[in-house]
């Protein structure tokens, strides 16, 4: 008998979850334990094994496709068994089709009267053959989702072009996605026949990133199908039994072709007719450090595409050409289009706020001792300790005994967290990426110290895993390296509040009734007043500040 597979529920907060990949596919036998998809929750990708044996008989939800826990994921029986009755309206209409199919004929046998209902059937038929257009052994490829929050994602370049070999495991492309630029590797073997989306071009996740398959092989009819937002799925068995169909699939096919001709010769300019340029991203990179603007340099790269060498040589020229960007008398200016991650950032604040009801809590301390306490510290072998380090660990401690301002905001719930994950926000050239350091109240000034420069350099150099990034309970800024004095940030959600540090500043305070030269930094706290009120949070800044004036309490 068959087994129907819900959705399964991963994490204790998790509400849907997005099908990674499949590591089986229709037709194949499934044994228990094995592997069937690798799921991302709201906290990590983690793989599902089967509970039940048998033949996968049917796939619920695609690879890149998000569903809602105890949705059908799959169904398991024996092999050829009917399970049309397991299958609602949504499920899988090609299979329903399959099934309807032969009854359809025999009604227009029967009856020559229900012109209107054949008709109908026809088109239905017509529609599911253009579903099923993907030939044998063809593998469309969509955008991945390769972070939890990831709505759309840019081709930062292709390591494959078309005609070549690809074989699993080969890295196809470099994707930004909302916090980094990741490798996408292939997870199939074949030649690449098609590229859905160029160098520097972003779409919504699972639009048409590549086809592979078969050397030779025609794919214009799915790449037909998916300029016109039909439906991609593959119906194999479908597939035979409407052969007969052909005339209207050709005819679509034609109607294609000139398009897909057409399509080189617009790439074959260095820059678009957007004014896009066609060039590598280390030719970028390489352009911006000397000061070059990619506009007058001429590719040689693939369809005039613009290579690192194209940069190293270019000189410009004594006269005439396009115009230096800065001229005396003229305006001028440089657009850049928002990256990925500037567009999440733009997002996620934005809703942080205008949804949560920022206030904020302002504390002065006295630095004296914290200072101190750094230089005896770093006195101690292959030891060297930053005043950030300390900050943290200082603000992990108070945290432990405050749990409502550790807390997180839900729409139907508030989460007080006995443990503290301590997001540190970090300044990339795109932006800022929040790197969290898991119980960070638990670990020595040394690991804090190693962890936070760890996660720091992958921040900057976009090699940060999205489970790095993800669970904080709470937020520091710190910008006091750059001599700010005092700001305030907005929190991060679905965190209750976050820290902004200021520097350390030279001034006459007063002490014992003396005026004396000392040093002084101000902490801004921002607060969730749906979750933090300001009694709660100003209590947590004086167990902070005990920490931050008597550092060695947090050795105790």
């Amino acid at each position: 008998m068959a087994e129907v597979i819900n959705m399964p529920r991963l994490s204790d907060t998790m509400e849907e979850g997005t099908v990674a990949s499949w590591l089986k596919k229709v037709g194949d036998s499934v044994s228990e334990g094995d592997i069937l998809a690798e799921i991302e929750t709201d906290k990590a990708t983690m793989e599902f094994e089967s509970f039940y044996e048998g033949t996968l008989l049917h796939i619920g939800i695609q690879e890149g496709e998000t569903a809602k826990v105890d949705a059908l994921l799959a169904i398991i029986g024996e092999e050829g068994e009917d399970i049309s009755g397991l299958l609602d309206g949504s499920a899988d209409s090609s299979a329903k089709k399959e099934d309807k199919a032969p009854a359809k004929e025999e009604q227009a046998e029967e009856t020559e009267t229900e012109e209107e209902e054949s008709s109908e059937e026809e088109s239905e038929d017509d529609a599911a053959s253009g579903e099923a257009e993907i030939p044998e052994g063809v593998e469309v490829v969509k955008m991945p989702r390769l972070s939890d929050t990831m709505e759309e994602g840019t081709v930062a370049s292709w390591l494959k072009k078309e005609g070549d070999k690809v074989s699993e495991g080969d890295i196809l492309a470099e994707i930004e996605t909302d916090k980094a630029t990741m490798e996408f590797e292939s997870f199939y073997s074949g030649t690449l026949l098609h590229i859905g989306i160029q160098e520097g071009e972003s779409a919504k996740v699972d639009a048409l990133l590549a086809i592979l398959g078969p050397e030779g092989t025609d794919v214009s009819g799915v790449v037909a199908n998916f300029k016109s937002g039909s439906a991609d799925k593959k119906a194999a068995p479908k597939k035979e039994e409407k052969k007969e169909a052909a005339p209207k699939k050709e005819e679509k096919k034609e109607g294609s072709k000139p398009a897909k001709q057409e399509k080189p010769a617009e790439s074959k300019a260095t820059s678009s007719s957007d004014g896009r340029v066609f060039a590598s991203p280390l030719a970028k990179k390489l352009a911006e450090e000397k000061g070059i603007n990619l506009a007058q340099v001429k590719g040689s790269g693939d369809q005039g595409r613009i290579v690192k060498s194209d940069v190293e040589n270019f000189v410009p020229s004594a006269g005439g050409g396009v115009q230096p960007f800065v001229a005396t008398g003229e305006e001028s200016y440089d657009e850049v289009t928002n990256s990925q991650m500037r567009k999440a950032i733009a997002k996620s604040l934005g809703k942080s706020k205008f949804t949560a009801p920022h206030y904020y809590l302002n504390v002065e301390l006295d630095m004296e001792n914290f200072m101190a306490f750094r230089v005896q510290y770093n006195q101690l072998p292959e030891t060297k300790i930053s005043f950030n380090d300390m900050m943290i660990k200082a603000v992990a401690i108070a945290l432990k005994q405050h749990p409502q301002v550790n807390s997180q905001w839900f729409d139907d719930k508030m989460r007080l967290n006995h443990h503290v994950h301590m997001g540190v926000a970090v300044a990339v050239p795109d932006g800022l990426v929040v790197p969290v350091v898991q119980f960070a109240n638990e670990k020595s000034l040394q690991q804090i110290n190693a962890e936070v420069k760890e996660l720091a350099g992958k921040a900057r150099n976009k090699k940060l895993k999205p489970d790095e990034m993800q669970g904080s309970t709470f937020t520091i800024s710190n910008l006091g390296m750059f001599g700010i004095t005092q700001f305030t940030s907005i929190i991060n959600q679905p965190n209750s509040a976050i820290l902004s540090v200021g520097s350390i500043i030279e001034k006459p305070v007063v002490k014992n009734g003396q005026i004396v030269v000392g040093h002084t930094m101000t902490l801004s706290l921002a607060c969730d007043h749906r979750t933090v009120d300001g009694a709660t949070g100003a209590e947590f800044l004086q167990t902070l500040k005990k920490y931050v004036e008597n550092p060695v309490l947090m050795l105790a």
